[in-house]
């Protein structure tokens, strides 16, 4: 069974799993796979759920993926990501991302309304200053 080794890097740590058969993943132009003895190939993940298995027949492992740098050569698959999740429960993954996507839009949210009040400030201080500066 021909087989590749799959490099997962983040931020913090690095993983490598050696006899993997088959890696499913999707960029920008859709879903797509990638099998031992793929040609060279580049590209972009986007956020979401890829997933791999070690063999023809094991259970596959999904990766929950903020998006992902790509780079398959020589048989070797590398993933390169800001943080990444591992499980091979497909529900429990799932509720891991969705719950995860929610921190963020949450603290998306608290930046944004953070700029809004500085905005704000500004733009009052600027009418002050140009109060003082046409009474002066």
């Amino acid at each position: 069974m021909n087989s590749f080794h799959l490099l997962l890097q983040d931020a913090t740590h690095a993983e490598e799993i050696g006899g993997v058969t088959s890696f499913v993943g999707e960029d920008a132009s859709g879903s797509f796979g990638i099998r031992a003895s793929h040609a060279r190939f580049m590209t972009l993940l986007v956020m979401g759920l890829a997933r791999f298995r070690t063999g023809e027949e094991d259970p596959w492992q999904y990766l929950a993926l903020p998006g992902a740098l790509l780079y398959f050569r020589a048989n070797r698959l590398t993933l390169t990501c800001q943080h990444y999740l591992r499980d091979d429960d497909y529900g429990r993954i799932s509720t891991a991302l969705a719950q995860q996507l929610l921190a963020e839009e949450e603290q998306l949210r608290g930046t944004r309304e953070s700029l809004r009040r500085m905005e704000r400030e500004l733009f009052k201080r600027l009418g002050e200053w140009g109060k003082t500066a046409y009474a002066g």
